[in-house]
């Protein structure tokens, strides 16, 4: 299998699936420099840039999903999805219920998110929790190349809208525009298994809603996704130092949750911990909570997360966003050590 960088396995499926169907297409801000290997095999008309306008051609690609095209609509941070949030939130969500069943709108919203390097809570947030908890929508959050490939072309060939969020710390793209500008200094704590690594060619689909054990081990139940996958994975093995094996359960989208496996993962252990570096208030690990709660499932849990907006000092954004000691710690409470 050849090897690939977390960006070029998106671009790879997404270049497959606009290879196959002539109907998929991909517009938003800087696309045309971002996606270039995109736009010179496949031309103007289906790699389009847009103005700098999220409000209009978000509302653009809801319009153009109903029309029989199957747009990928690029916003560059996943917070600027705020300002186009009625086209998601009123409209692309809730056409299929209104209209029974005969609109859709096979729509993929593409954006980075998260934090860890420093630029602060308008740029650094996951969403993930605020955007799951609209009805009619998925939101899929990949920890690796294979997935990340895999996970868009369920989106490609979705009937409905998946919000597809791209970790920065994962994306070389990324990672080379938050090294300029006089940041050649920052260190970014960036896992090699997310950035790199090898993808079946072609990709193989990854089926929205179905998580993935990662790490087994019946002592208690980690589950997290995106980059802090990775960080959980590197506390199960210092805590295995402490006699504790852990299971880590990928959960790869925040909606639809993969409830079987959380249950039967939550169930052999009796200890749950959630990390998710979205706002921990109202969102992905409440849900799991609710979740385990309404299967009667008994189990002791806990949460490492960002309580209050993301700082933009790096000392004081470290103490927020969830990272090895934090996971380890709060895994030890859990077991009963001493942390």
């Amino acid at each position: 299998m050849p090897e690939m960088t977390f960006a070029q396995a998106i671009d790879f499926a997404l270049g497959m699936a606009m290879e196959r169907d002539e109907r998929v297409i991909t517009f938003g801000e800087d696309v045309t420099m971002l996606r270039r290997e995109l736009f010179v095999r496949f031309g103007p008309k289906r790699v389009r840039q847009a103005p700098i306008s999220e409000a209009a051609f978000l509302a653009a690609g809801v319009g153009a999903a109903m029309a029989g095209l199957r747009p990928v609509v690029e916003i560059m941070m996943v917070d600027f999805i705020a300002v186009a949030f009625d086209a998601l939130l009123n409209q692309a969500t809730k056409i299929r219920a209104f209209s029974g069943g005969k609109w859709n709108v096979p729509l993929v919203v593409r954006a980075s998110c998260g934090g860890g390097y420093g630029d602060a809570g308008q740029h650094e947030q996951c969403l993930w929790g605020l955007l799951s908890g609209m009805p009619g929508i998925a939101v899929v959050v990949p920890s690796n190349p294979a997935d990340a490939a895999g996970l868009m072309l369920s989106a490609v060939e979705s009937e409905d809208p998946v919000v597809f969020l791209e970790h920065k710390l994962l994306s070389d793209y990324w990672l080379d525009y938050l090294g300029a500008g006089g940041r050649s200094t920052v260190c970014f704590d960036v896992p090699a298994a997310g950035a790199r690594g090898e993808v079946p060619s072609p990709p193989l689909p990854v089926p929205i809603g179905k998580a993935r054990k990662a790490r087994d081990g019946g002592d208690i139940s980690i589950l997290s996704l995106g980059v802090s996958l990775h960080r959980c994975l590197e506390a199960a093995d210092i805590l295995e130092d402490n006699g504790i094996k852990a299971d880590v359960v990928d959960l790869r989208s925040a909606c639809p949750l993969d409830r079987e496996l959380i249950l039967s993962s939550a169930a052999r252990a009796g200890r749950v911990l959630v990390v998710d570096e979205d706002y921990l208030g109202y969102g992905l690990s409440g849900e799991v909570a609710a979740v385990l709660a309404e299967a009667g499932i008994k189990a002791d849990f806990a949460r490492v997360g960002p309580w209050e907006v993301i700082p933009y000092a790096r000392r004081l954004e470290d103490e927020v966003l969830p990272d090895v000691r934090r996971i380890r710690e709060a895994a030890l409470r859990l077991c009963g050590h001493d942390a």
